[in-house]
């Protein structure tokens, strides 16, 4: 009887068989790049073909690190990676995990040694980045005295601050003794004391951004004082120099951008702080001017002239007040006082001798009231009306009773 098998169980069957064989596992293979296409989700989909044949490759999003550049239809490149089967499809593919142009595969593996080297001695930790200074005066580039890199930077430059200095120093970027050159200018542009330094040239395959791929370009960057921008090739293109500056740009044109500030912008927002400043500190005089009112209403309720006019009023009404008191008592007094008169004149001495009546004082003063009080030959003091009569006792006569 026939042995029968699902499609799943020999498209599985054919997967183990390519996972067992360790030649799979690791592969390079060669080959002019087709149909490439970057999927939104960041995998990307391409084939290898010579004039032989056509293998299908992917490269997953994870592993794009292992691309230094931007693939397209027609490279001739070298990929690494393993081949394997997708079950679902039923057909095989190269799974790649690093892809090199062709010719330049050596040098690829001298980039990512170095690359791999100086990061873990640190020179590419954030910690030993400089912030790029936002208002400069004078820009160092290191670059090429020809070409479109410095003319970008110098058009870009001069539009955004036309009051800026740029100080070129011109370094060979490719082929021999270029990395001296750019270690050289980097050193001179440091000790000239510019604000920031802008390192790069133009696009290129890797042998001719090579330079910017040396340990002592990486090292004269890493111990440059001034802040260094880094602006080596396209968009694409990573170099060395690239991770140990204190800033990439992808071109040389977005580095100039970074490093100069708009002057417009900064005469513009200086314009609206001034404005806001004006306005602001208008508000705050009306505003003091308002509170100043206020407290002028204020004083002139508290002040201590109204005050003291108050207590003079009112000292006044006082006086007036205690005046009539003291008027009316003096007048209530006078009129007590005339009915104690009235009264006591009733009762004076001086009208009973008006009346007809006199006083009787013996010598000691006293007043004689009954005959019993005096003797034969005593004197007496018989106040009248007009004066005194002295006088002596001769006879003494007791109402009712007869003369002694």
């Amino acid at each position: 009887m026939k042995n029968v098998y699902s499609v799943g169980q020999v498209n599985r069957y054919v997967k183990n068989m390519f996972t067992q064989d360790y030649f799979l596992q690791k592969v390079y293979v060669k080959g002019e790049v087709s149909n490439c296409k970057y999927h939104t989700s960041g995998h990307i989909y391409f084939s290898l073909k010579d004039e032989t044949g056509t293998l299908s490759c992917v490269m997953f999003a994870g592993q794009r690190r292992g691309l230094a550049f931007r693939m397209k239809d027609g490279d001739k490149v070298v990929v690494g990676g393993s081949v394997d089967v997708y079950e679902r499809d039923g057909r095989y593919q190269l799974y790649a995990k690093e892809i090199t142009l062709e010719g330049a595969g050596a040098l690829y593996e001298r980039f990512l040694a170095l690359k791999q080297e100086l990061e873990d001695m640190g020179m590419f930790a954030q910690e030993y980045k400089q912030p790029i200074p936002r208002f400069i005066k004078r820009l160092g580039v290191v670059t090429a005295p020809t070409g479109a890199a410095v003319q970008d930077i110098r058009n870009i430059s001069y539009r955004r601050n036309p009051y800026l200095q740029i100080i070129l120093y011109p370094a060979l970027v490719q082929g021999e003794g270029a990395a001296r050159s750019i270690v050289r200018g980097i050193e001179m542009l440091d000790e000239a004391g510019v604000d920031v330094i802008i390192v790069g040239r133009g696009g290129g395959s890797i042998e001719d951004l090579w330079a910017f791929n040396e340990e002592e370009v990486a090292r004269a960057i890493f111990n440059c004082s001034t802040p260094v921008i880094s602006a080596v090739g396209h968009e694409t293109d990573f170099t060395i120099a690239d991770f140990v500056a204190d800033l990439r740009a992808p071109t040389p044109s977005a580095a100039a951008e970074l490093a100069v500030d708009d002057y417009r912008s900064i005469v513009e927002a200086a314009g609206s702080y001034g404005e806001r400043l004006h306005r602001a500190m208008w508000g705050r005089i009306d505003l003091l001017r308002s509170r100043l009112g206020q407290y002028e209403v204020k004083m002139q309720y508290l002040s201590p002239e109204n005050r003291l006019r108050e207590k003079r009023q009112y000292l006044a009404e006082l006086e007036d007040s205690i005046r009539g008191s003291m008027e009316r008592a003096v007048s209530e007094s006078r009129h007590r006082l005339s009915l104690y008169l009235e009264r006591f004149g009733g009762l004076s001495p001086l009208r009973k001798l008006n009346q007809g009546f006199s006083y009787v004082a013996d010598e000691q003063g006293r007043t004689v009231t009954s005959v019993a009080q005096v003797e034969h030959g005593d004197v007496l003091h018989i106040s009248v009306t007009d004066g005194t009569i002295k006088t002596k006792v001769s006879s003494i006569r007791k109402e009712g009773r007869s003369n002694v």
